[in-house]
């Protein structure tokens, strides 16, 4: 089953491009609903999530709708002394199992986060920590790429988030893995230009994929599925909901 959707789905700047100027915001997520059937929750990383939100954004969407929800930054950028966060987010997702509306959690780690001894003893302790929940890592950096990380998220069921990125250096290149029940993939688009260099955030995701650029990821998508038990595919290119455009197409491209 691969699910589509958008990073996030709360952008003042959708409002015309997507969103009619006279719907209520409190409606924004339902509408969505009615044309993908995931949404990637990024709101959960720049503070902690609690129950009660989760539960009324659930309600919001139909029966098989999926969510996954971003790591606290908490849990991945600062990582001291953290135990308390882990299991206030974890109580947090009760609303999405009980309604089987979780797809997995997404650990995205920073830059800085290399492949040492100390990092990959980290995603034991995540792994021991979120107990049985599926589980989905981000790297940032190109030198996690190895047999050896592959195997080691396989040995501990975890799944590897594939990117579509500017091909840079030390970036990670748009290799398709599946490393455990999950298989996902996340489109920052392209804009190499911005990656490093910008003002504001939004400038890094200011992006127009063409339909070639998705077309490439068709059979690295259809090959991940026929591996995976859920497979995710999201599009983080949501300055001016491009992203839609992009989620849109890929709706069509695997059809």
């Amino acid at each position: 089953m691969i699910y589509i959707g958008t990073s996030g789905y709360s952008y003042d700047d959708w409002v015309g491009p997507y969103y009619p100027p006279d719907l209520p915001k409190k409606e924004w997520l339902s509408f969505y609903a009615r044309e993908f059937n995931a949404s990637e929750l990024n709101f959960t990383y720049y503070r902690l999530p609690n129950a009660w939100t989760l539960e009324r954004i659930a309600a919001k969407t139909g029966e098989g709708f999926q969510f996954t929800v971003k790591a606290y930054k908490g849990m991945t950028h600062e990582r001291e002394d953290n135990t308390e966060a882990f299991t206030q987010f974890v109580a947090a997702l009760r609303p999405l199992l009980e309604a089987n509306k979780l797809g997995c959690i997404l650990l995205q780690f920073p830059y800085s986060f290399q492949p040492a001894a100390e990092h990959f003893d980290y995603l034991r302790r995540c792994r021991d920590l979120l107990q049985d929940l599926p589980l989905v890592v981000e790297f940032r950096r190109a030198d996690w790429l190895s047999e050896e990380t592959f195997a080691f998220l396989r040995e501990h069921d975890l799944g590897f988030c594939c990117v579509d990125e500017p091909r840079l250096k030390g970036l990670i290149p748009p290799v398709a893995r599946v490393t455990g029940p999950v298989a996902y993939v996340r489109f920052h688009g392209r804009n190499a230009k911005k990656w490093w260099q910008h003002e504001h955030a939004w400038e890094r995701y200011d992006y127009t994929y063409s339909k070639e650029e998705l077309q490439e990821w068709v059979p690295k998508l259809r090959q991940m599925d026929q591996e995976a038990v859920k497979t995710f595919a999201f599009a983080n290119n949501h300055w001016q909901a491009q992203a839609i455009d992009t989620a849109r197409q890929l709706q069509m491209l695997l059809q």
